[in-house]
């Protein structure tokens, strides 16, 4: 474990009306107890994605995460048994927020034949066949029923330029209140939240990271709102939407941050920070910060993390809290996606995942079977900055 005091420097000239985005005090560990828990030799061993959201059933003290690409299958003696299969999204149950094995349970749908198959399938009349979903963030929405609102990109494969697919909708998944895997009642709406690229700026999507400012939610500085986090081109730059939970299926009542007000224009949506990765996490700080936490640059090899003075921003410089280890095992690994679980966090603590892949990967995964999954570390945070 070691200890840091960050002494970084910027936003002299608003020193008086902003809070201090330059400092952090705090320890940083691993979280061997969850790292255990996802590292598995039968049925699901591995996957992207881990947004981690309650789930919505009443006085329920579980977690569903939700996962992305996922392999299932079987590992013997650290040895890949034949037979193995990738599907493009499932989720897993945890019962209670500690990490025992004995109380998560993973789910997925199977085929004609009985092989594992995608749990969330496109149904929505933009969607054509071949496409597929990968899961964004999501969330439990007090004001309509506790339903789950889910982010989905709809994806595409290309031809081999880049990594070979490519976003092509946006879709938010509607999971009525006591839903369980399968969610036979699932609903899936197409949504306007996909910006194309332009001549300057790449693509750019929501539903990379969601924060509830919501007394329901139990925010410390609520406002009534869901911000939900958008990223952009290649520069990774984060925008920021806001909605009210119950507008939230209502388009034309979103409104994005232009850089001085909230807008209902997507298109002048404006970057508050860049640097950032696909999949995030904003977090309130007891101290009235936020956290910002992300991958530096996508697939860079640091955690990093942000201190906002509010849901959007402005944003201190980037805080390299983790090296990843495993990008120095081997030349062929990365790592992405960087995110907090505030809800599985111990008191004065704050959980936070990445994930880990390799280039030529299926190549790669017989050599390392059990690679391919999250890992996760703690922040600790003294008591005054808990």
């Amino acid at each position: 474990m070691k200890t840091f005091l960050l002494l970084l420097w910027g936003f002299t000239s608003q020193r008086d009306t902003l809070p201090d985005l330059q400092h952090l005090h705090y320890q940083v560990a691993a979280a061997p107890e969850w790292n255990s828990l996802f590292t598995r030799s039968s049925g699901w061993f591995g996957g992207d994605g881990i947004f981690s959201i309650p789930v919505n059933a009443p006085d329920s003290d579980s977690t569903l995460f939700l996962f992305s690409d996922t392999m299932t299958g079987h590992i013997c003696n650290g040895q890949l048994q034949p037979g193995s299969s990738m599907i493009h999204n499932s989720v897993a149950i945890l019962k209670g927020k500690a990490p025992l094995e004995k109380n998560i349970q993973f789910y997925w749908n199977r085929d004609h034949q009985g092989k594992p198959a995608t749990l969330f399938e496109p149904r929505t009349p933009q969607a054509t066949p071949g496409d597929y979903y990968w899961l964004g963030d999501g969330f439990v929405n007090t004001a309509l029923h506790n339903s789950t609102y889910i982010f989905a990109y709809r994806m595409r494969n290309i031809s081999q330029k880049d990594f070979g697919f490519a976003e092509v909708g946006n879709v938010l998944i509607v999971l009525p209140p006591n839903s369980r895997p399968p969610y036979t009642r699932q609903r899936q709406l197409d949504t306007p939240l996909l910006l194309p690229a332009d001549s300057s700026t790449g693509a750019g999507s929501f539903g990379a990271g969601i924060f509830v400012n919501t007394k329901a939610a139990g925010a410390p500085n609520p406002d009534g709102y869901v911000y939900v986090y958008g990223v952009r081109g290649q520069q990774k730059m984060v925008l920021v939407a806001r909605v009210l939970p119950a507008d939230i299926e209502h388009f034309g009542k979103w409104r994005f941050w232009d850089g001085r007000q909230w807008n209902t224009d997507i298109h002048q949506a404006a970057a508050v920070t860049a640097h950032a990765s696909n999949e995030l996490s904003l977090t309130p700080l007891k101290d009235g910060r936020y956290a910002l936490v992300f991958q530096v640059d996508g697939m860079g090899s640091a955690v990093g993390l942000r201190l906002g003075a509010s849901p959007a921003g402005p944003f201190g410089p980037v805080i390299k809290i983790w090296e990843c280890p495993e990008v120095k095992e081997d030349k062929r690994f990365f790592v992405y996606n960087a995110k907090a679980h505030p809800r599985l966090s111990k008191p004065g603590e704050l959980l936070i995942s990445y994930n880990v892949n390799a280039f030529d990967f299926f190549q790669v995964l017989p050599q390392h079977p059990q690679l391919y999954r999250p890992r996760f570390i703690k922040l600790i945070f003294p008591a005054q900055e808990e």
